[in-house]
């Protein structure tokens, strides 16, 4: 995935890309998720975002990471599961910054890295890609924001939002959130590993 202005993209980045459209590509899901989608692929193919200078972290939740990655492997997203290995340790993986400490096992047990986006190894405004990893048992706290959002698992969860029971979309489903809904998701008896996609329009910002 080169861009049309000529900078030269991150190479492990653009084979994260690369392999992220595909996953994507192949998944079945709502029409509105795979156009959400087009859309930030679309975006990464016009321009190529700055050098990010965020310093790589990990919080000890991150320890899930390699087992999760695990169970992509001879999947449909074993390619994309590949890529993001190797960014893994490139990333700056946080807490959610609303999360509070007295909910140990949210606080504990999950961690959210943007690979492209503010901050993140391509540090960009108009797309917002990442990843989130949560230990077995955990649930992410509700919560919204103006984009529209598309999920992708590497490993088993569960999804929900307002006009949704929980769903687990399987290694070959999407998940997708309109603009503003509110919306969580949940890890089950294996660890939990996600990557969002997001177009960011300038009046959300």
């Amino acid at each position: 995935m080169a861009s049309v202005v000529g900078v030269m993209r991150d190479p492990a980045i653009r084979r994260f890309l690369e392999a992220a459209e595909a996953a994507l590509g192949a998944s079945s899901g709502p029409e509105a998720a795979a156009a959400a989608g087009a859309r930030v692929f679309g975006r990464c193919r016009d321009r190529v975002g700055a050098a990010g200078g965020a310093e790589p972290a990990m919080l000890p939740v991150c320890g899930w990471i390699e087992a999760a990655l695990e169970q992509a492997e001879g999947g449909p997203r074993a390619a994309l599961a590949d890529a993001l290995g190797e960014i893994v340790d490139r990333l700056e993986w946080k807490r959610r910054l609303s999360a509070d400490p007295a909910d140990r096992a949210f606080w504990d047990g999950h961690a959210n890295a943007l690979i492209l986006g503010p901050g993140g190894i391509e540090d960009r405004s108009d797309v917002w890609i990442g990843a989130t990893v949560m230990a077995p048992g955990v649930t992410y706290v509700d919560h919204d924001h103006p984009p529209e959002e598309v999920y992708l698992s590497l490993a088993p969860g569960e999804w929900w939002n307002a006009g949704m029971d929980w769903t687990d979309p399987g290694m070959t489903g999407l998940i997708y959130n309109p603009p503003g809904i509110r919306h969580a998701m949940r890890s089950g008896k294996a660890p939990f590993l996600a990557l969002w996609f997001l177009p960011v329009e300038a009046a959300a910002l």
